[in-house]
């Protein structure tokens, strides 16, 4: 090894000592805030997870209730538990209830759902059981249809005439729009 060589090494070794008293002091002078952080880090990941795994046994909860209730219907316990666990799948389930046994006193409850679908096909259903004009996004060719049956039924073929022009021609209702227009041709 020549004198070149060892003045390298000294100098490398020099500028590592350079560097890690650099980093200690920027350590020291920032040590609070980078412990701060860290700890943050940790705690935030900690509490994502802990809520997490709380969410899903919520969840979880809630599958085995609503799953309960499709056996056994008039279960009080397994109905509250789905009703605080998760409201959605409540709302979904008194719906198809609600739906099944033709209770229109709960469809009109489920209509001021904040859940728009639940809400929009509450009031659908419960329009179409006690015969009234719905108007429904989800089912707008069938309420449009609907809407014109009860036209038919009063009399007022101009308005049935009206509410199936609405019905586009490639709609797969269109085939029952043209029956009920061609009803209204009879019933003139």
């Amino acid at each position: 090894m020549n004198i070149a060589d060892v003045k390298r090494e000294l100098s490398g070794d020099e500028k590592v000592l350079e560097s890690a008293f650099k980093l200690e002091t920027l350590y020291k002078k920032y040590k609070f805030i980078i412990w701060t952080v860290v700890i943050g880090l940790i705690l935030f990941f900690v509490g994502k997870t802990v809520m997490q795994s709380m969410h899903e046994a919520k969840l979880i909860e809630a599958n085995q209730a609503f799953l309960t209730l499709q056996t056994k219907a008039d279960d009080a316990k397994a109905l509250k538990v789905l009703k605080e666990k998760n409201p959605a799948l409540f709302e979904l389930y008194s719906y198809a209830k609600a739906s099944k046994n033709e209770d229109t006193k709960t469809l009109a409850q489920l209509a001021a759902s904040k859940n728009v679908i639940i809400s929009d096909a509450s009031a659908y259903t419960e329009g179409v059981l006690q015969n009234k004009s719905t108007h429904s996004k989800l089912y707008k060719e069938m309420s449009l249809i609907e809407d014109a049956y009860l036209a038919i039924k009063a009399g007022d073929i101009k308005n049935a005439n009206a509410k199936l022009e609405l019905i586009p021609k490639d709609s797969a209702l269109s085939m029952l729009a043209s029956l009920l227009k061609h009803s209204t041709l009879k019933a003139k």
